[in-house]
């Protein structure tokens, strides 16, 4: 056999100890017959001349370096099991890292992860993002996990929330019919929108800076910054504009064109879409305190004081304040939302350490754009204070009541995991997005909020463009009804508002509690 492999020139001469040692291995693993019946010697001689066959074609087809790929591979096979043999580290949440994140009870290290959605996911390192991740990746399988380096567990995991449920499926599964996957993003329709909005924008601002304010100037000029926070940072922020991760990052700056922070923003907004209206996880149910109650607590408690039962008739001018808040607000210098802090995410990781300069930047760049060259232009004067705050003024409300109303209205559910935290199940995450949110409006409306009327459906896919919305809100209340979730839809924006309002006073007097708790699920 070694003669004939020779002679034809598919084996060298100095391969044949090689090839020999083999042939005899294969006979001597193969031969041992001798308790086997007739029958079974048949069939393994068989089995035997059919493995000799293979590593004849094997060798006949060997290329000249095979002994050097095959030790290549046999050493890749090895590193792969000493990586899978390596201890996991038992670790807590709070012992963190700021390149690992957990999900579902596992820790994992994002450090050299090739994210496809761009390296905004590091914003949340050191910290449990089950509930984040699962919530932007709604095709979400467990391949996905096996792409990121597992580093440990942490044994004592557990979650308020449940996923997988037969209404998350559904749903799912029905809306997806309408939005294939792939073309969740913007449409060409969203970017005309958007650059509209932006052409508008900028148009304003420069007349802001080059002729002689006003206060019609400065009424459309701070509407125009809020149609950019409503219409075009909203989805960039969300990874909804584009597939793209450079085109959602530059268009996301609209919030610090505005006198936001995109790093800020994120931080705060995405745990608010994570945990709405959880009693001691939604920032944004504790953003206007002490001023404004959004959360309803019950009678008796040390936040409630005798202001707040007044709060449904000055709430607007607290919210008028909004810019003024957001713009002067020193977080800017360390990039740590508070609110995000106090209920508990960590915020110092080396990726929001890196953003600062860049936010401290943009936020310097706005005051002087926005502040100050009017001022450099026209002189100090009191009218051109006033027509900067009443630009501040006009976007705060813009932006603000349009946020109030979203998850604060009538019989809105403000405790999503009560039953939950006493002895209950897990709440299925899907249902508690749609019975704490509200729709109201349609398509206009959509065009003129960035999608924020269509509350519920951004709540269940906040990877979704917000131009598919309307499209896909009477399957979500076909299927809610199916499954006896609660959808709040209101058919105009002004019926929403008044059912804000009416919360807001019941929030603010208790009398919601008159009968009990009203969300524990038993009244």
């Amino acid at each position: 056999l070694l003669h004939i492999l020779q002679q034809g020139r598919f084996l060298p001469s100095s391969s044949s100890g090689f090839v020999t040692f083999h042939l005899v291995y294969l006979v001597t693993v193969s031969g041992d017959c001798t308790t086997s019946t007739p029958l079974k010697r048949k069939a393994e001689a068989s089995r035997d001349t059919s493995s000799v066959s293979r590593l004849l074609t094997k060798i006949v087809v060997m290329a000249p370096d095979a002994d050097k790929i095959r030790q290549r591979k046999a050493q890749q096979v090895v590193d792969a099991n000493e990586g899978k043999a390596t201890e996991l580290k038992v670790g807590s949440v709070k012992g963190l890292g700021g390149t690992e994140v957990v999900i579902d009870g596992v820790i994992y290290d994002i450090a050299n992860f090739n994210h496809p959605g761009g390296e905004s996911i590091l914003i949340f390192g050191g910290n449990d993002v089950t509930v984040t991740y699962k919530m932007i990746h709604p095709y979400h399988t467990s391949k996905h996990l096996e792409k990121m380096k597992k580093v440990g567990i942490v044994p004592d995991y557990h979650s308020e929330y449940k996923f997988d449920t037969p209404f998350e499926k559904e749903i799912k599964e029905e809306v997806f019919k309408i939005v294939r996957r792939g073309r969740e993003f913007g449409t060409l329709g969203w970017y005309f929108r958007a650059a509209c909005y932006i052409s508008l924008f900028f148009y304003m601002q420069y007349l802001w800076v080059t002729t002689k304010t006003s206060f019609a100037m400065a009424l459309v000029y701070g509407v125009s910054q809020a149609f950019i926070g409503l219409n075009v940072q909203h989805d960039a922020n969300h990874g909804a504009a584009s597939r793209r991760p450079w085109i959602n990052n530059l268009l996301g700056l609209g919030a610090d064109f505005i006198g936001g922070s995109k790093w800020l923003w994120m931080e705060q907004h995405w745990t608010h879409h994570s945990f709405t209206n959880h009693h001691s996880m939604d920032p944004d149910s504790f953003g206007a305190e002490p001023m404004l109650l959004f959360n309803d607590y019950p009678p008796g408690h040390p936040k409630r004081t005798f202001i707040h039962n007044f709060q449904a008739f000055y709430y607007v001018l607290v919210l008028a304040g909004y810019w003024l808040s957001a713009v002067f607000n020193p977080q800017i210098l360390d990039l740590r939302q508070r609110g995000a802090l106090a209920v508990g995410m960590k915020l110092d990781n080396d990726y929001i350490i890196r953003s600062r300069k860049y936010a401290i930047s943009l936020r310097l760049l706005y005051i002087y754009t926005n502040c100050i060259a009017p001022f450099q232009l026209q002189g100090f004067s009191w009218s051109v204070l006033a027509h900067i705050l009443v630009m501040g003024v006009a976007s705060s409300l813009t932006l603000a009541i349009l946020f109030a109303l979203s998850h604060n209205f009538e019989h809105a559910d403000r405790d999503p995991t009560y039953q939950a935290r006493n002895g209950g199940e897990p709440v299925c995450w899907f249902k508690s997005q749609v019975e704490t949110s509200s729709t109201y409006g349609g398509f206009i409306s959509g065009c003129l909020t960035g999608g924020l009327n269509h509350q519920v459906e951004h709540h269940l896919f906040p990877r979704m463009s917000s131009a598919w919305y309307p499209y896909i809100a009477p399957t979500v209340r076909r299927v809610c009804e199916k499954h006896g979730v609660k959808y709040a839809y209101y058919p105009w924006i002004w019926q929403n508002l008044v059912s804000t309002v009416k919360y807001l006073h019941q929030a603010g007097t208790g009398s919601n509690w008159k009968d009990g708790n009203p969300y524990s699920g038993k009244l």
